[in-house]
Parts: structure tokens; C-alpha cells; sequence
């Protein structure tokens, strides 16, 4: 898998709150510390929206509206259950929607403060070309499953969530994490073995 997203769940710079005492402001209607919970958060929520639709703009669209929809449903939050899992499950469901409105063609290098990785800056032009080669064939495998499957696996592989924090966020048992990932594991080596093999051989 290509390098993943870095999550930030604390308020943002220049914060002297903490999280549970933004949230509790936001629940009692202070746009500026929702505000804040945004930007703590968008990086992970544009990560997942981003590999669920696997199109710069529909990322962006969703992402909004995954940040709406939190705006929302925040009074119904629970505390109890951790903001950025429970942020998470909206985000999938956005991103969900926005792939059925259908897509937009847009670089990925237009979406703002998106997070993603762009290549490792020491590597040649010509290894760089070759990375972001690999990175596309990778997404492009990761589009191709099932969304259920899709979701589990791209908060695991690229979100770093546990199997109980997959569960706890898209409402299923752990079992039935671990069996969406073993099948999402086995669809992508299917599908990415063959060139990663072509690859091996053409430097030898």
C-alpha cells in the first residue's frame, strides 16, 4: 500500500480546548469550535472520502458534506464513542452518495489541503513517474471492490483503525470485519499480483 494519510484528531493550532470541550461547545450551537473540530479532522475524513471515490472532486464534495451532516447529527453525538470513528461513518456514507450523484474530472492536485501523498520528494523524476504509476493501479484495485469491503479496508490500511474501531464505526461485528478484509486483501493481490511481477522483471 502507498504511504497513508496522516490523522489529526487534535484542536487546531492555537487551541487551549480540548476536544471533548469543543464538541460540547458545538453540541450548543458555537460554529467556531465545530470550526475547529473541522480542522482537526479534515484530514482524515478527505483520506477516507478520498480512497472510497478514488476522484478529487467527488473527495471534496463529500467531505463537505460529511461535515455538514456531522453539524447536523451533533446533538445526537455520544461522547462515549470516539468523534473521529463516529466522523468516519458519516464520511463513507457521503462518499457513498457523491459516487452515485457520479463523478467529476478534476487533478488531484486542485483539492485543497488534502493530505494525500504526492511521491517521495528524494526520488528521480522517473521514479516519481513510476511511484504515482503504482499508486494509481493500487487505487484503481481499490475502487474495483465491493464498498462494504472497500470501507473496512480503507480504514484499516489507510486510516490505521483497529478491527473493534472498524466495527464500532461502520455498526458491524468484528468477524464480519476481518472477513471483508481477508477478501478485500485476496481481490487486490489477485488483481496487482501480475503487474508487480511484470515490474520485478523488467529490473532484473
Amino acid at each position: 500500500m502507498d504511504k497513508q494519510p496522516q490523522n489529526q484528531t487534535r484542536p487546531g493550532p492555537g487551541s487551549l480546548h480540548t476536544e471533548a470541550e469543543l464538541v460540547t461547545r458545538a453540541q450548543q450551537g458555537d460554529r467556531e469550535a465545530f470550526g475547529e473540530l473541522v480542522l482537526s479532522h479534515y484530514p482524515g475524513v478527505i483520506g477516507v472520502v478520498y480512497r472510497m471515490c478514488g476522484n478529487a472532486a467527488l473527495a471534496e464534495d463529500a467531505a463537505q458534506e460529511a461535515f455538514l451532516r456531522a453539524w447536523l447529527r451533533l446533538p445526537a453525538y455520544q461522547p462515549r464513542n470516539p468523534l473521529r470513528n463516529w466522523l468516519y461513518r458519516i464520511a463513507v456514507n457521503a462518499a457513498l452518495d457523491a459516487l452515485r450523484r457520479g463523478p467529476r474530472t478534476v487533478p488531484l492536485d486542485d483539492l485543497p489541503g488534502a493530505n494525500l501523498p504526492v511521491g517521495d520528494s528524494h526520488l528521480d523524476p522517473e521514479q516519481r513517474l513510476e511511484q504515482r504509476e503504482r499508486e494509481a493501479l493500487v487505487q484503481q484495485a481499490v475502487l474495483g471492490l465491493p464498498s462494504a469491503s472497500r470501507a473496512v479496508l480503507v480504514l484499516r490500511e489507510y486510516q490505521g483503525l483497529s478491527y473493534r474501531e472498524i466495527a464500532e464505526t461502520l455498526d458491524i461485528q468484528i468477524g464480519t470485519v476481518m472477513s471483508r478484509l481477508n477478501y478485500a486483501r485476496g481481490r487486490l493481490r489477485e488483481r496487482l499480483e501480475p503487474y508487480f511481477q511484470e515490474s520485478e522483471a523488467d529490473d532484473e
